[in-house]
């Protein structure tokens, strides 16, 4: 039922002279579902006060609530049409009314952890797109449709909304800004292991894909009680966003995977000078994948010890300076991060194998991330101790990744079980540091045992492979020709 409202919703929008692209058809299901959800938090909440004999105050005003302005009901439940805005009308309502209302609420809201200021927050970046109040119209009631009422039908909606994300990545220019394929982030977590009562932190939180596969991993802990779900739910989860899209995305996310009000911020990380970073500003476990490939503005570069425009850089110093003392990171980056010989690169190798221990390297195969045609490595360490000896792990599926073919969490199962005691085998080996080049630091992934297993491709893949980049090159000339 859920899929099949997903697609007709993506079918109206499709339509819809104001959406052209799977991103838009994302953000503008995005903050509707939010309001539905409000709505479903509220209508919970005041239940529980009724049942206590207390009485509710809501967060909307009436007649910004849900079942008032989208949905207005007749008392036997069904949808008064003869009340309900359509048309003009509707689309004026939501652009001249409601967005500027909810906007409103970030300056009124007490404090930036609170729902009302996510409120504010989100409706300051968000816009309706959909130019037609009557394709307005049809979205809404397929949205009424669904329902976050039980944990099933927050789980199932979680992964609709999950392979959505999965879908802007594939379709998207910048595929890997929203989406880190979900059994590398599920691998990661399970390395760095989280435990409940540390902070857990994403400064490039894209989709929140890090956070939300950290919360399902702590929340599957056994004998959790009130006050572990407390914590996990108010005290635990900490992100910072810089574009508007990704930002509503995530805490959209996060509400689907079962956090109220997510701990998010909308900021420029990079933009926060590194020397201001305090120990009550540190965090106990990062996980990410900043975003590689970007130049900073020497501005944003004079914020950090090492100046270089490669974004991925200024963010691993960034997350270094953020750990706690005995902190964990397990951080995505490009390969050629271990072996450039440009003075950021080896300045920025040095603090790392000084200030901390890297520990494992996991080098990813070409096809992990669609539409990024880079390698990429992850990086595991722990703050507080110098580096003696690096465990690598080179990941060869045995297969050609790509969108029809992507990694699968049984790809990670040999890393995940060799790592626990870094062992050494075809695709795993330890280098001492003593034994690497002292002015270089080259920390290249040179197997001992001949190279990089590559598995060939069938013709069929190859063709396959042809078609999918043919029909993104032709979507993306469509695209640009309705923007002429």
């Amino acid at each position: 039922m859920f899929e099949q409202a997903f697609k007709n919703i993506d079918d109206i929008l499709h339509k819809d002279a104001g959406c052209t692209s799977e991103l838009d058809y994302t953000e503008q299901s995005s903050w509707l579902l939010f309001l539905k959800y409000l709505d479903a938090l509220e209508q919970e909440k005041a239940l529980e006060a009724q049942l206590e004999g207390k009485k509710y105050r809501y967060i909307l005003d009436a007649d910004y609530r849900w079942d008032n302005w989208a949905v207005p009901k007749t008392e036997d439940g069904r949808i008064d049409h003869h009340a309900a805005l359509v048309g003009d009308d509707l689309r004026d309502f939501v652009n001249q009314r409601l967005i500027p209302y909810l906007h409103a609420f970030k300056g009124k809201a007490r404090s930036a952890d609170t729902i009302e200021y996510k409120v504010g927050e989100i409706f300051g970046e968000i816009k309706n797109k959909i130019q037609s109040g009557y394709n307005l119209r049809e979205v809404i009631e397929l949205v009424d449709g669904l329902r976050f009422g039980t944990q099933t039908e927050k789980h199932e909606l979680s992964h609709l909304y999950e392979a959505k994300i999965r879908n802007m990545g594939n379709a998207g220019r910048n595929g890997g800004e929203y989406y880190t394929p979900r059994p590398l982030i599920r691998a990661i977590v399970k390395v760095v292991k989280p435990t409940i009562g540390e902070r857990v932190y994403d400064g490039a939180a894209g989709s929140a894909g890090f956070l939300c596969e950290a919360y399902d991993f702590l929340r599957a802990k056994p004998n959790l009680g009130t006050r572990d779900l407390d914590t996990l739910q108010k005290r635990t989860f900490f992100g910072k966003e810089k574009k508007s899209l990704a930002y509503v995305i995530a805490i959209m996310n996060m509400i689907l995977h079962g956090i109220e009000a997510p701990n998010i911020i909308h900021t420029n990380t990079l933009a926060e000078n590194l020397s201001d970073i305090q120990e009550r500003d540190r965090y106990e476990v990062i996980l990410a994948n900043p975003p590689f490939g970007g130049k900073e503005r020497a501005e944003v570069q004079q914020n950090f010890p090492i100046k270089t425009g490669e974004t991925a850089y200024l963010f691993l110093q960034h997350f270094i300076r953020s750990l706690k003392a005995g902190g964990r990171g397990g951080i995505v980056i490009k390969s050629t991060f271990l072996s450039n010989t440009d003075n950021a690169s080896v300045a920025l190798r040095k603090q790392l194998l000084q200030e901390c221990d890297l520990h494992t390297v996991l080098d990813l195969p070409s096809g992990t991330f669609q539409g990024a045609g880079v390698k990429t490595v992850v990086l595991f360490f722990d703050k507080g101790a110098p580096t003696s000896k690096v465990w690598y792990y080179q990941l060869t599926p045995g297969r050609n990744l790509g969108k029809t073919n992507p990694l699968n969490d049984a790809d990670l199962a040999d890393f995940l079980e060799r790592q626990k005691t870094f062992a050494d085998t075809v695709q795993s080996w330890s280098v001492d540091i003593a034994n690497i080049d002292p002015v270089t630091l080259d920390l290249s992934v040179k197997s001992p045992n001949g190279g990089e297993a590559v598995a060939l491709r069938s013709p069929k893949a190859i063709l396959d492979e042809i078609g999918a980049l043919d029909a993104q090159s032709a979507a993306l000339l469509e695209e640009i020709r309705g923007l002429l």
